[in-house]
């Protein structure tokens, strides 16, 4: 008798009996059972790869019917998946992305994932060297690299890799160069943390201007090693690529501001007072408060300037919930106030990418105001997929997420385009709840400031005295404070604790 294909059900069991295997077995079986997972992994991408192309059609096909444009069908369709998979919007495209070109062009490779005869990565490399050919082309090369597990299964990563490059360009070898100038117009700069206070700048350029740019900084290196300087080569690249960027006379700057702006939130305690408190670099996350501080000093030390604005948070929830309406040298815009709270980064679940727009949580259109209540950062490509029919949003109180317990009280139902309800805005953190087409939710909460204690009021005392209360300084009282405590550090020359 035939058995019924596993639901969504069993699946959660099988992941509930991988928790208790036993791991009392000996080395051997240890080995094997290695292996075996590693061909369920394959086999379960294989699964999420079927799944992921057939969403697609349907959501095409039901919009088609709809009389939705062509170029607008698939719109959502890629964050849908990022969000089911707990991963990126810009994974989440590339997921779909390997989906279409595995079901519907390249059955071979298909199979052997299926079979666990090679990774999901390997089956990604299949699909990213074949992307410039024609649905035909790709589907020859598919049969030729792919057509034999066997021999497919002993492939390396570099090793499939040129096989597949070889097949494409001997098949259609103008596609291949044509791919090859059509990248460079993909070319860009990125930044990623790191750890101790670091990051990683990273730039993808074509490779003979990457090779010349290294070139460049490694030939003024071995100058300036050459005329007695003691820093390490790799250091003075490094320090000679920061100088040439940020401090060269065409480099445009914002109106007002000299060089690179670097926007950092940190309590009066850990500024004024010595306090351990880590402070917050947009688009980069947590520093040391005495890092910041020494940033600070060395800033006005070069004759730079720093923007002061004195943000207040709730005593109860942490949340931001008042700001100075003057700042140093210009006023900020509501969207400088919605991007401090969420950190400058996107507020979709589990994407990194920096908060490139501030657009409404329930639509202008829809009735929603412009305020900071409805307003939250997003990356471009989450701004447009919550665009696309059937994604709903709304801000939401939680009160089990500020420790109080009891459910979820939602302000403006995400079935709804009813606006958030601003009265019951400092109760808790800012709070999304996105719905997809699907009827599936996902919530974000806005990331705690520094200061920002659950349940605690934020502007208790750190070690030492507490510093001024922003509640009441005057409102240009603050800064005037903390230039005197700058001016006063750079004086002494000291950087350690007052």
């Amino acid at each position: 008798m035939r058995s019924s294909p596993p639901g969504v059900d069993d699946l959660l069991r099988l992941v509930e009996a991988l928790r208790l295997l036993d791991r009392s077995v000996d080395d051997a079986t240890r080995v094997s059972r290695l292996r075996a997972l590693e061909m369920l992994k394959a086999a379960a991408s294989a699964a999420q790869a079927r799944d992921t192309a057939d969403l697609a059609a349907s959501r095409h096909a039901q919009r088609a019917a709809a009389g939705v444009p062509p170029q607008e069908r698939g719109r959502g369709v890629a964050a849908e998946v990022a969000l089911a998979r707990r991963d990126s919007p810009r994974r989440g495209a590339q997921h779909l992305g390997l989906a279409t070109a595995l079901v519907h062009e390249m059955p071979c490779t298909l199979a052997a994932l299926e079979a666990g005869r090679i990774s999901e990565w390997r089956a990604t490399v299949l699909v990213r060297d074949t992307a410039c050919l024609t649905r035909a082309d790709r589907t020859a090369v598919d049969a030729e690299v792919a057509g034999d597990p066997a021999v497919l299964e002993q492939l390396g990563d570099r090793a499939l890799g040129a096989r597949v490059r070889q097949a494409a360009y001997r098949l259609d070898p103008l596609s291949v160069v044509e791919r090859a100038r059509r990248v460079e117009r993909e070319r860009r700069v990125t930044l990623r943390p790191a750890p101790d206070t670091m990051a990683y700048l990273t730039a993808l350029l074509p490779v003979a201007a990457a090779v010349s740019v290294v070139a460049a900084l490694g030939r003024a290196a071995d100058a300036a090693r050459g005329c007695g300087d003691g820093r390490p080569r790799g250091q003075v690249m490094a320090d000679t690529l920061v100088a040439s960027v940020v401090q060269h006379p065409e480099v445009p700057a914002p109106a007002g501001e000299r060089g690179a702006a670097v926007r950092l939130v940190m309590t009066d305690r850990a500024l004024l007072d010595g306090g351990d408190e880590p402070a917050d670099v947009e688009g980069y996350g947590p520093v040391p408060a005495g890092w910041a501080r020494e940033l600070l000093a060395g800033t006005l030390d070069r004759g730079d300037e720093v923007w002061l604005r004195r943000l207040v948070l709730s005593p109860v929830s942490g949340r931001p919930v008042a700001t100075d309406s003057h700042a140093r040298l210009a006023p900020r815009a509501l969207a400088d106030w919605v991007r401090t709270r969420d950190a400058g980064t996107c507020r979709t679940p589990w994407c990194d990418a920096p908060a490139r727009h501030v657009d409404h949580v329930v639509p202008h259109a829809r009735g929603g105001p412009t305020t900071a209540e409805n307003l939250q950062g997003l990356c471009e490509a989450c701004n447009h997929a919550k665009e696309a029919p059937g994604w709903r949003a709304s801000v939401v109180l939680d009160r089990a997420v500020v420790g109080r317990g009891g459910a979820a009280a939602v302000r403006g139902d995400p079935l709804s385009d009813e606006p958030p309800d601003d009265g019951l805005a400092d109760d808790g953190p800012h709070t999304v709840v996105t719905r997809t087409p699907t009827g599936h939710r996902y919530r974000s909460v806005a990331p705690p400031l520094p200061g920002a204690q659950r349940g605690q009021d934020p502007r208790g005392q750190s070690g030492g005295p507490p510093g001024p209360d922003p509640l009441e300084v005057q409102d240009d009282g603050i800064a005037g404070v903390v230039e005197r405590w700058l001016a006063g550090r750079l004086l002494t020359g000291a950087l350690g604790l007052l």
